[in-house]
């Protein structure tokens, strides 16, 4: 869990790469920046880790020296209500992640867990819950100790409503909601407006799971371009017309006293990273 509210990107920074930064490398440029968390995109994995052991641990060492908290972006390739080769495919590439996860230390995996299909959501609701039930036991048969953090989801072909995330999230131990702030947004037509909108998403997941969870939340910020059909691209946020507005929810985090991990989604992953925190600073200073 996070000690005060903390900022990073969602994978290695375009100006990080261009300076032919490693992954080694990325702890300390974050540092330098003034960020102190990284989700490492592990989106397109398959059954078996993709990164070695001592790599990972390497990673996780270099992490905890510039003090950057870790967290695990999961396969994209994770279905937990398809056919039983899909589900069983996708069990495997989960454990994959939360193994490695384990490895360099980081406090949860995050994960889309599927989509509808045809199905009715009670359906799938009850096959997501059979299968997340599975792989927690797995995963504790196996001695690995992670978060599975279920994301709410921009589409609505996908499973990942709030009720659908925080429902699981009630009866599975070991699992926290995942808050993708830009995918409610686009899910629910553009539904955050005021520091009221995110407030009750706040106050909701406080109610259902407690002052614990909501305190620590992990969530994902970017602005986004949204359909009929959900998300369709993220944007900068300076962009306009585009939301929702980081300064909305900041003043939520504030009035709360959260200390939220935030997880920059932006095209400009860490600059817009640093923006966040310094409004969110600007916000406490009051």
């Amino acid at each position: 869990m996070a000690d005060r509210p903390r900022f990073g990107p969602a994978g290695i920074p375009q100006s990080f790469r261009e300076k032919k930064a490693s992954l080694m490398d990325v702890p300390r440029l974050l540092r330098d920046e003034g960020l102190d968390a990284f989700e490492y995109q592990a989106v397109r994995w398959g059954e078996k880790p993709q990164m070695k052991r001592e790599d990972a641990e390497k990673f996780g060492l270099k992490a905890r020296e510039n003090d950057v908290i870790l967290s695990l972006h999961g396969s994209y390739f994770i279905n937990f209500c398809g056919n039983r080769e899909t589900v069983e495919a996708s069990k495997k590439r989960i454990i994959a992640c939360a193994t490695a996860a384990q490895w360099m230390g980081a406090q949860v995996v995050v994960f889309h867990v599927g989509y509808y299909g045809g199905k009715t959501p009670k359906q799938v609701y009850n096959e997501c819950l059979k299968t997340l039930k599975d792989v927690t036991e797995t995963l504790e048969s196996l001695g690995i100790d992670v978060k599975l953090g279920l994301e709410t989801t921009g589409k609505p072909s996908q499973f990942g409503t709030l009720e659908e995330i925080l429902g699981l999230c009630e009866q599975i131990e070991k699992t926290q909601p995942v808050i993708d702030w830009a995918h409610l947004h686009a899910r629910d037509g553009g539904r955050f407006k005021t520091a009221g909108d995110f407030r009750k998403v706040v106050e909701e997941i406080e109610r259902r799971l407690g002052l614990e969870v909501v305190k620590n939340m992990h969530c994902h910020f970017t602005k986004v371009e949204f359909t009929e059909k959900g998300e369709k691209r993220h944007h900068t946020l300076d962009e306009e017309p585009y939301g929702p507005d980081f300064s909305a929810l900041a003043k939520v985090i504030a009035e709360f006293k959260l200390n939220p991990v935030i997880i920059s989604e932006s095209p400009i992953l860490d600059l817009d990273a640093i923006k966040m925190r310094d409004i969110l600073m600007k916000e406490l200073k009051g």
